[in-house]
């Protein structure tokens, strides 16, 4: 279970969310789609912390289709510990 928990710069976090992601398996998450415990605010600012009891790698891309010129980001993250 991966659990993702939202920080924004003028309220409260939001979260956790939780999502089930089998071993040894990719999982696409849209943001958009998430909504227990709150649906993600849509042109708000936020950063999100991903959490898992056990390893995983993370590859966080951002698609920004507010404009006719779509833009896209990605970052990939290790787990956080001694190695």
């Amino acid at each position: 279970m991966v659990e993702v928990t939202l920080f924004f710069a003028d309220r409260e976090p939001v979260g956790p969310y939780r999502v089930a992601v089998p071993a040894r398996r990719t999982r696409h998450l849209r943001f958009n789609d998430l909504s227990e415990p709150a649906r993600v605010p849509r042109d708000t600012d936020y950063a999100s912390l991903l959490r898992s009891d056990v390893p995983v790698i993370v590859q966080h891309s951002r698609l920004d289709s507010r404009q006719a010129a779509l833009a896209l980001m990605s970052a990939l993250a290790y787990p956080a510990g001694n190695s």
